[in-house]
């Protein structure tokens, strides 16, 4: 098997596989080490905004966090021990960026092109890239004509320094609301550029001293507390999974804590959302509202018409004046698997086979190719808990497959393209009332033709009973 990527996905597949008892798999990863996201975005305050106790894996819990809210460099060494721990850091073939999946009809197997030109052949493929990876930037006329330092927040020029420098800050998303406030002690002006106004959560984060890492480490304490956090957190799924007139109780959560933050009224009223909360990512910061009160802050709504040299203009007619620019702008979601090249059955191009969306049976399997298993694929990401269950909950969906195929000697397994469609029918059908589409919000949940390409719309114990079992007679056996 051939595993792609070494995020938590990835690092998660693998130690199932050998916990399995199957050894014969490598992990391609485009970098020189393991990580995913949390390799990649190490900006200042970066930090997970799910609590780390549950953000982490089932089997592995780790009750020496430092916070209830950890940040980047302390998950990013949790997964290199779990690496360690399982054996997995042996699999792992670093700067081997995959730039070809072809399916051979008549070998039931996959062909993998790497892009130093290296091919490997395996019986099953599992896509483990995320979907947070490449880094997004908007289109503004002479972007690439500015002068001084611009890079996007997930990939940190850690060699420019900001002290005394005139900031701009482009998007205010999750990213965002956590290195504002860490730049805007440090520059001489900062400059946001709100496109959008974010809800904002309080960020109920506190360090967890030495004798609270003692205790948890007493038999069941932490599973108790990662219990306790799980429903929690699930909770909150009410006003995303059931009504959206739930998220009322959300959105005065978020009024309350904007009042108390931001006592200019002005700056307030420009940073109240005009749309309904959780339609967009709702973001947990106690230091963002405080941070943009500042005499050295300045926050921008009006949208950016031209970049110059050294100036970024607005579309009142307002020429900032500019030293370095930091996009906090996100990701391309749903381009993260449309443009691979990947050929299943019959010559199939995963383009083609989205041609009207991206789809997936249960967001893991695509029809027309076999043995081919997306982690964190369409219709999987979270709006309210750790994508980590969600994660976990795939993996085991892979591992069903695996049991399936060794049962009945077939060589692969195929998603029916009826079973595909029923399913993302009854998605769609769940998908369209709900919060993400309420009042004609926009957000990067959705892809070019408005449909939400990207959120599971219930809750994630659903998710997890329905990814228990395979079901033989959605499959096609192909011996």
């Amino acid at each position: 098997m051939v595993i792609i990527g070494s995020g938590f996905a990835g690092i998660g597949m693998a130690i199932r596989l050998k916990q399995a008892g199957f050894h014969d798999f490598v992990i391609l990863e485009k970098a020189a080490e393991l990580g995913g996201t949390w390799r990649d975005n190490a900006y200042p305050g970066c930090a997970c905004d799910v609590p780390s106790h549950l953000y982490s894996y089932s089997f592995a819990l780790n009750p020496g966090w430092s916070r209830m809210f950890a940040p980047q460099q302390e998950i990013h060494n949790y997964l290199r021990t779990c690496a360690d721990t399982y054996g997995i850091t042996p699999h792992i073939r670093y700067g081997k960026q995959v730039t070809a999946l072809e399916y051979d009809d008549g070998g039931r197997d996959w062909s993998i092109t790497t892009g130093d030109g290296e091919r490997l052949r395996a019986n099953a493929v599992v896509s483990a890239i995320g979907a947070l990876h490449i880094p997004s930037f908007p289109e503004i006329s002479g972007r690439e004509l500015f002068r001084g330092p611009a890079f996007h927040s997930a990939q940190w020029d850690h060699s420019a320094d900001l002290t005394g420098k005139r900031v701009a800050v482009i998007g205010t998303g999750a990213s965002a609301v956590q290195f504002v406030p860490q730049i805007a002690p440090v520059a001489s002006r900062l400059t946001v550029f709100q496109r959008t106004a974010p809800w904002l959560h309080p960020k109920p984060d506190l360090a967890l001293p030495p004798r609270t890492r003692r205790l948890l480490r007493l038999p069941g304490l932490a599973r108790a507390m990662r219990y306790g956090l799980y429903w929690a957190l699930e909770s909150r799924a009410l006003g995303f999974a059931v009504d959206p007139r739930l998220m009322k109780a959300h959105e005065k959560v978020a009024l309350k804590h904007l009042q108390e933050q931001v006592p200019d009224p002005e700056l307030r009223r420009r940073l109240t959302p005009d749309y309904l909360i959780g339609c967009k990512r709702i973001l947990i910061s106690s230091d963002y509202y405080p941070a943009l009160a500042r005499e050295n802050v300045s926050l921008v709504t009006d949208a950016i018409t031209e970049i110059r040299p050294r100036s970024i203009v607005d579309a009142a007619g307002a020429e900032h004046e500019v030293d370095v620019i930091v996009y906090g702008t996100g990701f391309k979601v749903t381009d993260a698997l449309t443009e691979q090249r990947i050929v299943g059955r019959d010559g199939l191009k995963i383009q083609d086979a989205w041609q009207d969306g991206v789809e997936a049976y249960y967001g893991i399997t695509t029809s027309g190719f076999p043995n081919l298993f997306f982690l964190l694929g369409p219709n999987t990401g979270l709006g309210h808990t750790s994508v980590v269950f969600m994660i976990e909950s795939q993996v085991h969906y892979v591992m069903e497959c695996l049991r399936l195929l060794s049962r009945t000697r077939a060589r692969a397994v195929d998603v029916r393209p009826d079973a595909q469609r029923a399913f993302n029918r009854r998605l769609r059908a769940r998908l369209d009332p709900l919060v993400w589409n309420a009042g004609g919000c926009r957000s990067w949940y959705l892809d070019e033709h408005g449909v939400n390409r990207t959120i599971w719309p219930g809750f994630t114990f659903e998710y997890w009973a329905r990814t228990r079992k395979v079901k033989p007679g959605a499959f096609e056996l192909i011996y």
